[in-house]
């Protein structure tokens, strides 16, 4: 691209999705120049583009979308950009008679994904954690030496949107000390062998974290039994990393 007609096309991703799909992060590729970057933590991004480029926007758990850029994108600072949730792991509770045979990775991958959550800890044997790792927010509202006190902070937090902001920025960097520990323990190798491309391992953990609920294992140190995750997940990832065309957008 021309420096001379080089803009800037920047906004935020929005995804009508209360879970943690949102720890995805999105590709986002100006197809008319090949140059691609990534969403931070809070779904913002930047990338030079001008009138006429086809910008496309891609992740693992959502449907592809493509934008034509205007003169007006280039005008906006902060463009919304919704994308929709292509991939959705069935979160179906159904309580039944639960006998451990005594194969850990059999009882795992037998259990519906409520059910896990609930039996997990029990088939591994883990203490349930206490707390989540991150400092304590302070309450709105709170009675302090016997009257009525104002977290002003806090106020100020969730009617600005820095709560949001903030909460997502811890959630993010539990993932990424996640899959950094994750990927020491098992090293690089493990994972090429299972056909995950090198550029593709970050994407692929961030897949299985926000998927499941990991935060038992990686408190305790268990992480002999995340591959059980790994395993069960490997062949969803491949599934969508094909459909998505996201190898395609990235190393075209």
């Amino acid at each position: 691209m021309s420096n001379l007609n080089a803009q800037v096309f920047s906004g935020e991703i929005l995804l009508r999705d209360r879970s943690s799909y949102y720890l995805n992060q999105v590709y986002v590729t100006n197809l008319n120049e090949q140059r691609t970057v990534l969403t931070n933590f809070n779904g913002n991004f930047s990338i030079d583009a001008k009138p006429g480029d086809v910008v496309r926007f891609t992740s693992i758990v959502t449907d592809r979308k493509d934008v034509v850029i205007t003169e007006k994108m280039l005008q906006t600072s902060l463009n919304i950009v919704e994308l929709k949730i292509a991939y959705y792991e069935i979160q179906e509770v159904v309580i039944n008679k639960f006998k451990p045979s005594g194969n850990l990775k059999k009882d795992v991958l037998s259990l519906k994904t409520g059910e896990k959550e609930m039996k997990l800890k029990t088939i591994i044997g883990l203490p349930e954690p206490k707390g989540d790792g991150t400092p304590q927010q302070a309450p709105v509202l709170s009675l302090a030496d016997g009257g009525l006190s104002f977290s002003i902070d806090t106020i100020y937090d969730l009617i600005s949107g820095d709560h949001k902001k903030k909460q997502r920025l811890q959630n993010y960097e539990k993932m990424n000390a996640a899959i950094n520990n994750i990927k020491q323990y098992y090293g690089e190798e493990y994972f090429l062998k299972l056909k995950i491309p090198k550029q593709f391992i970050d994407n692929f953990l961030q897949f299985v974290y926000s998927s499941d609920d990991l935060r038992p294992l990686i408190a305790s140190g268990n992480y002999e039994a995340v591959a059980i995750y790994i395993e069960r997940y490997l062949p969803i990832y491949q599934r969508r990393l094909q459909n998505s065309k996201l190898m395609e957008t990235v190393t075209e």
